[in-house]
């Protein structure tokens, strides 16, 4: 399936549970430097896009550029490995929480390179992910799901990036798959499980097993126990990262 055909399909319930968390978007802001124009790339709803700068937004999935607000960039349909643009028309080109949709990573992240003379992209290394404890304790299928596809390393040498963490607070207001890490009952909740892809892509029957054995460990204590050192925690590495170049 398709990122856009992925969106289609899911993408209806998007905008409840995910929004733009300040605190993550002050790094991915202060990375774009002093651009003025930016091409957001597999931009959905609109989310972290800079409020004071020139944005236009590229996504291929119509149910997703449906939700964009009034205030929202202009957005086209088109897909990260095709974008229609000239060499190094924009200032910067940015992508959130996109990349592990793309069908090749590797030359999206080039095209990207290719329009812009700054890159900046959110998104996660497989190895952090592997340590969250709803990956580790209830869903090991995302690792291998995931994984076979190129490294946080990989992507970052395709277009000479650096790579920073990216911590996330206890209390973070976008929810994607890891933001409810302080917050275990949040993933008993149906809607807040429609605002992720990784669920569609498990199918329901990995999905109910991980969401009766949390609810079970959660109401013996189980959860609490195993996790207690979390508890006072502000904020967490879980592997997100912004590549930098």
């Amino acid at each position: 399936m398709s990122s856009r055909q992925l969106y289609d399909t899911i993408g209806v319930t998007y905008t409840a549970t995910r929004r733009t968390e300040p605190r993550i978007a002050a790094q991915i802001w202060a990375a774009l430097g002093d651009a003025r124009t930016v091409l957001n790339v597999g931009a959905g709803t609109g989310s972290y896009e800079p409020p004071d700068r020139e944005v236009l937004a590229v996504e291929p999935s119509a149910v997703m550029r449906a939700q964009r607000g009034p205030d929202a960039a202009p957005c086209l349909a088109a897909s990260a490995e095709r974008l229609p643009f000239d060499d190094q028309i924009f200032d910067a080109a940015m992508a959130v929480a996109t990349v592990h949709h793309w069908q090749d990573p590797i030359a999206g992240l080039r095209e990207l390179k290719r329009v812009a003379a700054r890159v900046v992209v959110f998104t996660y290394d497989l190895d952090g992910l592997s340590e969250f404890w709803l990956t580790r304790d209830y869903l090991p299928e995302v690792t291998g799901f995931l994984g076979g596809r190129a490294s946080l390393q990989e992507q970052a040498m395709a277009i000479g990036a650096r790579i920073e963490p990216v911590w996330i607070p206890w209390d973070c207001v976008d929810g994607f798959f890891e933001a409810y890490w302080r917050r275990p009952e949040a993933y008993l909740d149906e809607r807040v499980r429609r605002g992720l892809s990784i669920w569609a892509k498990l199918g329901p029957e990995i999905e109910q097993r991980a969401v009766q054995n949390l609810a079970a460990d959660l109401a013996t204590g189980t959860w609490a126990e195993r996790n207690r050192a979390l508890v006072d925690v502000e904020a967490a590495d879980l592997g997100l990262r912004l590549l930098v170049a």
